[in-house]
C-alpha cells in the first residue's frame, strides 16, 4: 500500500503526488479537555486516523495525501477546565491560509478541511467557501462525525450521536490506542447536565463550564466499547471516500471576482 502520510515522505515522493492530482486532506482538530478519562488529544487522534484510513481506501482511484493533524482549533469554550489551547478565528484563518498557499506552491490543486472538532465547523465552512474563491482552487470542509451521522448513530447505544467525551469519542480511543483511557474515571465522567444549545436558530457563546457543568463531558462514555469504536472509525473513514470521490466537489470554482464576470450569470466574461 502507498504511503499516505506527508510527514513519512520525501520532497520528491511528495511531487510525485502533486503530479498524479492527489487531494491534500488537512485534518483540522483541536487540544483541549476531554473530561477526567480521555486525553486532550483525542479529536486531534481520532482526525488524522481517520483520514489515513480514508486515504488509503481511496488510494487507486482518488489519490489523497494525509497532513499532519492542525491541533490547533477553537476552543476557547473549554479552557475553564484547563488543559485546552484555542486560537481565535482570525488566526486560524490566516493558518490555513498559508497551508493553503504552501499546497498551490507544491503543486496541488484541491484541498480538504476533515475536521473533527465541534467548535471548528462554523468557521471552517467560511474559511472554505473563502479560500476556494480567492485562490481558485477547491477547497472543501467536512466535519467527519457529521459525514458519518447515520451510521454512527445506529452504533450508539445511549446517545443518537457523536458528543464530547463520550460513549463514541471513548470507543475511538478504545479501538485505536485503549491504554490511554483512564477506565477507573470513567463511572465519574458524566457531568451535571446543562443547556442543550445545538441546532436553535439564536446563537450566543456557551462555555462548557455551562453546557457539561462538574467533568466537562456531554454523553455518557460508560456505553463504550472497541468493537463500537472500530465501526465508527470504518464508517467515518467510508463517509470521507466518498467525499474524496466526488467529482463535483472537486471541480474548479466559479471565478467570481474576475473583471467583468459580474452581471454576466453564468457567461463567460469578456
Amino acid at each position: 500500500m502507498h504511503e499516505v502520510r506527508w510527514e513519512r515522505l520525501t520532497a520528491p515522493e511528495i511531487a510525485g503526488w502533486a503530479a498524479r492530482d492527489a487531494t491534500v486532506i488537512l485534518p483540522v482538530a483541536a487540544l483541549e479537555q476531554h473530561g477526567p478519562h480521555l486525553p486532550v488529544w483525542t479529536d486531534s487522534l481520532i482526525g488524522h486516523a481517520a483520514a489515513i484510513r480514508a486515504a488509503e481506501l481511496v488510494a487507486e482511484d482518488a489519490p489523497a495525501l494525509v497532513l499532519p493533524p492542525m491541533w490547533q482549533g477553537i476552543s476557547e469554550h473549554h479552557l475553564p477546565f484547563g488543559g485546552t489551547i484555542s486560537l481565535d478565528f482570525r488566526t486560524m484563518q490566516a493558518v490555513i491560509a498559508c497551508v493553503a498557499r504552501s499546497l498551490r506552491a507544491c503543486g496541488f490543486r484541491k484541498l480538504m478541511l476533515s475536521n473533527s472538532h465541534g467548535g471548528n465547523i462554523e468557521p471552517l465552512q467560511v474559511i472554505a467557501r473563502e479560500l476556494g474563491a480567492e485562490m481558485g482552487m477547491p477547497v472543501v470542509a467536512v466535519t467527519v462525525h457529521q459525514a458519518a451521522a447515520a451510521a454512527i448513530a445506529g452504533i450508539l447505544e445511549t446517545q443518537s450521536a457523536t458528543q464530547h467525551a463520550c460513549e463514541a469519542e471513548t470507543s475511538l480511543w478504545l479501538a485505536l490506542d485503549p491504554d490511554q483511557v483512564r477506565t477507573d474515571e470513567v463511572a465519574g465522567a458524566l457531568s451535571n447536565g446543562g443547556p442543550s444549545v445545538g441546532g436553535s436558530a439564536f446563537q450566543r457563546f456557551w462555555s462548557f463550564a455551562e453546557r457539561a457543568p462538574g467533568t466537562g463531558v456531554r454523553g455518557d462514555p460508560r456505553a463504550a466499547t472497541a468493537e463500537k469504536g472500530e465501526r465508527i472509525l470504518a464508517a467515518i473513514a467510508e463517509a470521507l471516500a466518498r467525499g474524496l470521490r466526488d467529482p463535483l466537489l472537486w471541480s474548479t470554482p466559479d471565478d467570481v471576482w474576475t473583471p467583468g464576470r459580474a452581471g454576466r450569470g453564468g457567461g463567460a466574461p469578456q
